[in-house]
């Protein structure tokens, strides 16, 4: 009889027939609680449509079914989406002995990963990992046999796992509806399809290499649930979009461009409020990029599309753009600065709490005391400066900068102290101070900050150090002081008086600061960090004794004496204008001959003219190129006397913190004198922005920059250089290389009105059209071989700005010759039609994109 009863009982296992009393009828009433997957599958693409469609489940690839399996993976195996689009596997960042379960881009070839199952409970053996539906069907991630290191959470038993092309790993029942997905339980990325709700949001990684659990959290705002909110600890708010309005959030206006996003926020201002997005195809019906949001370890939202022909993720948007605003990035006692590479430091006395940690990325463990104690009352003060922070408690002081200071250190939990020199108030700071960071002051703010540091700090040993040194000084003056060293002062004296007077002289209204070879050594910390280099010289980094950063110019071919030299700085320095770079100084000492510029923190129009560059959107284009036009036509035209820069190019526009453009290196070619001649010599070989006239040797006029400035001004919208060799292009072993020519083909098209094919591809379309044919025009009116043809720069200023109507021009002849192949006859004096024979001008380059189009060797190069 027991052996039929187990019969009986196995049969019943396999076919799922439940032997438990009411089994049937609690799993229908589970299910009732269940979204089939069809509706599922329905609501999801009715609200978020996208180019790569969510589809039916039965189209989407199973892992495995469970009547062949309980493990579906294991080890290294990984599995791919329907379209290859991500992979599901064990994957481990920088330890060996830390493995997750996870999904990433598969197409992509750097690592990226979108979701992470064991986030908190790594894996230390990869090979006896697997991931397998249970008995009761649910899936689970195992460490071995028998320990399980992350499960579902769903009520309902499933028996198929499927990862869709979405990048959403999904459980489905038997009869086909959800259970479970991975879309409900997001980690760090935000994908289309996917929705916040009031529980479901964003949580960081811990670091770059640390996918556990960090301190920023990216969700709705409980208590309104009509904005969208960043977190810090999953308690305080530190950045916000606004509430909701209509189509987009108030404090997020870039919603309102029309891209490749299409939101979507149900039932707002209610605790059933959903807000996601999806993509939407191009308007050449192309399919769009892959597209991600995601919550950074360092607490920004940033938002990044994948450009497939630089093979890399390009970032459009991102929030909080001041890192130092994120709140508590640099943790306790930790100083921010945003405009440094790492941007988080210890104030003097205190060092990383872990320093391992603080190397990845990870600043949230602050600093400590350099020494093992926890306090003393032999501690000092050490000044910080009018700094801001947050996260103290404060308590107020009345009486002396002194008594307040015994006052703390008489408690170890105070950190340190806040004194008003003027006002003689006085507040105390206990348990610890985040988000330090220099104020913006506006001469109102005098408060200073005092830390509490060992044994009186570094104050108090310069203190000790400079009582020493004037003992140890006052000992030799007894011993050494002589007549001759009193002779000595005076002449150095008079020497110095005397050169004052002549620099008083020469300047006797610049603002200009005349610096010592000396002192600007020591700034740019011996010329070791390079910004760029030019035929006039070499640029480097420099940092003032006022903390102000500075780009020092070294010119390699300095011409004329040192009293002619400083008259032409004079000359320079007088010119301002909110499109030129500043200058702030110069040296002039023996041989050196030095120009001291602000500082451009976003570097030069050339950095984002590479397709693996940072895109600029068409916005910050179109001002940069009106912004270069002011500054040029300002030299030309509004200077009381005419300034030609002779060198405009990418190189030479520089970009500001908010990506204003401004003209370097203007007034050099006058400035160098007659050595401007050999950097002449050089520039004849940078093919593409020397004029016509100027390569057949005729008088230079301000018509030469309006041309450089035509042919950088294709570079800004093409996005790319106007000289390229691409890898394809490269010839065998012992041929030679052909480069292709951009303006020909871009002039060409222009003229013919298909303005689109010359826009930079990375734009996605998203460019306004009539602004986008106004540079181009103006660009092909600048680039006419006649100089008499092309506008001057304040007309040049007029038609960008849309003051007067642009006709249509002719494609250059030069150009044309350069498409055609034929030989171009430079341009000269006394023929019929302003042309005269002269060497063949196809310059070694194809006409464009088609390699079809005439090339010409490197040897034939030469004779430009």
């Amino acid at each position: 009889m027991v052996p039929q009863i187990v019969l009986i009982l196995l049969i019943s296992m396999a076919f799922g027939v439940s032997s438990i009393p009411n089994a049937s009828s609690e799993i229908t009433k589970s299910r009732n609680h269940n979204v089939n997957m069809t509706h599922v599958a329905k609501s999801t693409e009715e609200f978020f449509p996208t180019g790569r469609k969510l589809g039916s489940l039965k189209g989407s690839r199973k892992l495995e079914s469970l009547n062949e399996s309980r493990v579906v993976l294991s080890g290294n195996i990984t599995i791919l989406s329907e379209n290859n689009t991500f992979e599901l596997g064990f994957f481990k960042t920088n330890d060996e002995t830390k493995w997750y379960l996870g999904i990433w881009f598969a197409s992509v070839p750097t690592p990226t990963y979108v979701w992470v199952a064991n986030r908190e409970r790594p894996i230390k053996n990869p090979s006896l990992a697997t991931m397998e539906i249970t008995e009761d069907g649910k899936l689970v991630v195992k460490e071995d046999s028998r320990t399980i290191v992350w499960e579902t959470s769903n009520l309902d038993k499933a028996k198929d796992v499927k990862l869709l092309d979405q990048g959403n790993l999904v459980l489905v029942s038997s009869e086909g509806n959800l259970v479970w997905q991975s879309f409900d339980f997001p980690t760090d990325t935000w994908l289309p399809g996917m929705n916040l709700t009031a529980t479901k949001w964003l949580t960081s990684w811990k670091s770059s290499t640390d996918p556990s659990q960090g301190r920023y959290s990216l969700r709705l705002q409980p208590s309104s649930y009509g904005e969208i909110v960043l977190v810090y600890n999953g308690t305080y708010p530190y950045w916000s979009t606004g509430n909701w309005s209509e189509n987009a959030f108030v404090g997020v206006p870039e919603m309102t461009v029309p891209y490749i996003y299409k939101f979507n926020f149900i039932s707002p201002f209610t605790p059933m409020a959903s807000f996601g997005y999806s993509e939407v195809s191009l308007e050449n019906g192309m399919p769009p990029p892959l597209t991600r949001f995601i919550v950074d370890f360092t607490g920004q939202i940033k938002q990044f599309t994948w450009f497939q022909q630089a093979q890399s993720w390009n970032m459009f948007w991102s929030q909080p753009e001041n890192l130092c605003k994120t709140y508590g990035l640099c943790g306790n006692l930790g100083f921010c600065n945003s405009k440094t590479l790492n941007p988080c430091k210890c104030l003097p006395g205190f060092s990383p709490l872990d320093s391992d940690s603080w190397d990845a990325g990870d600043f949230s463990g602050g600093c400590r005391r350099e020494s093992n104690e926890i306090c003393s009352k032999k501690d000092g003060f050490e000044e910080v400066g009018m700094v801001s922070y947050d996260g103290a408690r404060v308590v107020s002081i009345t009486g002396t900068r002194s008594e307040c200071e015994r006052e703390c250190l008489g408690n170890c939990s105070c950190i340190g102290l806040y004194h008003n020199e003027k006002t003689k108030l006085c507040k105390n700071l206990y348990v610890s101070l985040l988000n330090l960071r220099n104020l913006t002051s506006d001469g109102t703010i005098e408060d200073k900050l005092y830390v509490r540091v060992q044994g009186g700090g570094n104050a108090q040993k310069k203190q000790i150090q400079g009582r020493l040194l004037l003992i140890e000084m006052i000992c030799g003056f007894v011993v050494i002081l002589s007549v001759g060293i009193g002779t000595f002062l005076v002449l150095k004296r008079r020497r110095i008086r005397k050169k004052n007077k002549e620099e008083e002289d020469v300047f006797p209204i610049m603002n200009l600061k005349v610096f010592s070879y000396k002192e600007l050594n020591a700034a740019t910390k011996g010329f070791s960090e390079k910004l760029g280099h030019g035929g006039f010289g070499t640029v480097f980094l420099g940092e003032l004794s006022d903390s102000s950063l500075v780009a020092v110019k070294r010119l390699e071919r300095p011409g004329g004496g040192e009293k002619e030299f400083r008259a032409e700085v004079c000359t320079i320095g007088n010119i301002q204008h909110v499109n030129l770079v500043r200058l702030r100084g110069f040296c002039s000492e023996n041989s050196h001959r030095l120009l001291v510029y602000e500082y451009m923190p976003k570097g030069s129009l050339s950095a984002y003219l590479r397709r693996d560059g940072q895109n600029l959107s068409w916005d910050v284009r179109f001002r940069i190129a009106v912004g270069t036009a002011k500054g040029i036509a300002y030299l030309h035209e509004e200077c009381r006397s005419c300034i030609i820069h002779c060198d405009i190019k990418p190189e030479n526009i520089l970009l500001d913190e908010d990506f204003s453009a401004k003209v370097s290196d203007f007034g050099l070619a006058k400035l160098l004198g007659r050595d401007f001649s050999r950097v002449l010599a050089t520039m004849r070989g940078t093919w593409g922005y020397v004029a016509p006239e100027w390569i057949s040797g005729l008088a230079i006029t301000t018509k030469a920059d309006v041309y450089s400035y035509g042919m950088t001004l294709l570079e800004l919208i093409g996005g790319r250089r106007n000289v390229e060799a691409p890898t394809s292009a490269r010839g065998e072993e012992g041929g030679t290389e052909e480069k292709w020519f951009f303006p020909p083909w871009a002039a060409r098209q222009i003229v013919e009105g298909n303005i689109a094919a010359v826009i930079d591809e990375r734009l996605c379309g998203m460019y306004d059209v009539t602004e986008a044919e106004r540079l181009g025009l103006v660009a092909v009116w600048c680039i006419q071989d006649d100089e008499s043809m092309r506008p001057s720069m304040g007309m040049v200023v007029k038609m960008l700005e849309g003051v007067v109507e642009i006709t249509m021009p002719q494609p250059p002849k030069l150009l044309q010759a350069l498409v055609s192949g034929e030989s171009f006859h430079g341009v000269g004096v006394g023929s019929d039609n302003g042309t005269s024979r002269g060497t063949s001008r196809s310059g070694g380059f194809s006409s464009g994109y088609n390699p079809q189009l005439s090339t010409v060797s490197r040897e034939s190069q030469a004779s430009v």
